[in-house]
């Protein structure tokens, strides 16, 4: 039987299921037998839970119900939990000190209540520290595309899942550009939403201000149609963006009328940006003014802010000894073996006082203000998400010297980490590709609470100039 229903949409295979075309089983079975064939090649998965999918899928708790009811799903290895299943958040300590989640997140929760099975959980870097997936306790996730080069990260593994057509989309979190850098080194849809437009509960926050939820995607409507289906705050959470004026999928057909488009083709630091990825921004540009939109350069120095990306360290330092405490303390053994990147950050953390931490809040606070008034006087801001192309495997992995590894991490999120900073919703598209066919991914960067704005305007791009959604000749190996 074919499996090129796989090769469709979230929504598409919802269609399917709904419609009575396809069971949960089938397309279940379907996305575990693929799995199976490709994920000792590429490395997406971290953990698998194919028979309880199996009996969820057969057996569901409740009739099938949901937007996505009976698609397959995989959860990124980081901060969402899954109840019953193994947690090990890229680390080698609970790779040897096996850890079970004992209940869902809340937005694990509105996963299962959009009706997606969840089928395992996908490789991240050591606690999210990397802009690469290459954890030491699992080994890489390999670019689709081209298995010799980074996925990107830290949603790596999901990017791959997404990719190579496992999934037709899956859990990621951006803390500085986690979905949106993975999403341009493979080709696909990265949506970061504001700042609170997903709820993080149990947690009141996670790495202070710069986390945020969603799905890598090979389609602007799936995009759309997760958020319409999990976005909104929990009850009590201590900050909530402002909900739309209606769902996000009746944007996708939607005028985006005439908008006044700032191009960044720069770096704010000055570093360089390769010519592959200043080809793809500039020719994005000239096809957005041949949709009529009005596009003008914009000065990079007026993002920059020193002070802010070493108060930006400081928190995310913080923030990982803090976990490192919290599963010694859940475990009961001491941590070793950390990795480079984690090691330094668990030191630096460790020794920072409450006093210093909140004077990095103001300064992060200072540096978002600033990214707003810079962007301001346009409706969005185009740029590169990334820099540079997606590294070899072993340049950047888990086992280099810090002083080899941090410059690149940093430059790889440069320009992603922006909106991290000011909590403005920003999108990868891949509009792109290199002569030998690798993905660039573009950023459209829109004010604050405006997805409604990125998803006509990406759709519109997505009309004018489709992407190809899959490397068929994995998919069907």
């Amino acid at each position: 039987m074919s499996d090129d229903f796989l090769d469709l949409d979230g929504v598409a295979q919802a269609g399917l299921v709904r419609t009575g075309r396809l069971s949960p089983a089938e397309l279940v079975a379907a996305a575990i037998d693929r799995i199976e064939r490709l994920d000792p090649v590429l490395g997406a998965l971290a953990a698998e839970r194919f028979e309880r999918a199996r009996d969820e899928a057969a057996r569901p708790a409740r009739p099938a119900r949901g937007a996505f009811a009976g698609v397959p799903f995989l959860l990124k290895d980081a901060v969402q939990h899954s109840a019953g299943d193994r947690y090990q958040h890229g680390m080698t300590y609970l790779r040897e000190h096996p850890w079970f989640s004992p209940a869902d997140t809340a937005l694990t929760g509105r996963y299962r209540a959009a009706g997606l099975v969840l089928l395992g959980r996908t490789k991240v870097p050591e606690l999210t520290m990397s802009p690469t997936t290459e954890p030491l306790a699992h080994g890489p996730a390999r670019n689709p595309w081209d298995t010799t080069r980074s996925s990107g990260g830290s949603s790596g593994g999901s990017a791959v899942a997404v990719a190579s057509g496992m999934v037709a989309f899956a859990h990621g979190n951006d803390m500085g550009g986690s979905i949106r850098i993975p999403a341009s080194c493979c080709g696909l849809v990265g949506l970061k939403p504001s700042r609170a437009r997903m709820t993080l509960a149990p947690y009141a926050s996670y790495w202070g201000p710069l986390t945020h939820e969603h799905v890598l995607t090979r389609t602007v409507r799936d995009s759309a149609a997760v958020l319409d289906a999990t976005a909104g705050p929990t009850p009590g959470d201590l900050t909530a963006a402002p909900p739309p004026s209606r769902p996000w999928t009746a944007e996708l057909d939607a005028d985006p009328g005439r908008l006044h488009i700032g191009l960044l083709q720069e770096r704010p630091s000055g570093g360089p940006v390769v010519p592959e990825c200043v080809t793809a921004v500039n020719a994005t540009a000239r096809m957005l003014e041949s949709l009529g939109h009005h596009v003008r350069v914009l000065a990079p120095g007026a993002f920059a802010d020193a002070g802010g990306v070493s108060a930006m360290g400081l928190v995310i330092a913080t923030s990982v000894a803090r976990d490192v405490t919290a599963w010694e303390r859940r475990i009961g053994v001491p941590m070793h073996d950390l990795e480079p990147g984690t090691a330094a950050a668990v030191t630096r953390g460790s020794a920072t006082t409450t006093a210093q931490l909140l004077d990095a809040l103001d300064v992060l606070a200072r540096w978002s203000r600033r990214i707003v008034r810079a962007s301001s006087a346009v409706d969005i801001v185009l740029s590169p998400t990334l820099p540079g192309l997606p590294p070899p495997l072993g340049t950047l992995s888990g086992d280099r010297p810090l002083s080899e590894t941090a410059p690149a991490w940093t430059a790889m999120a440069e320009l992603a980490v922006l909106s991290n900073i000011s909590g403005q919703p920003a999108i990868s598209l891949p509009l792109h590709r290199t002569e030998t066919g690798l993905p660039i991914g573009v950023q459209l960067t829109a004010p604050y609470a405006r997805e409604d704005l990125l998803f006509r305007l990406s759709s519109q791009l997505e009309r004018t100039a489709p992407w190809p959604q899959t490397p068929s000749h994995l998919a069907r190996s």
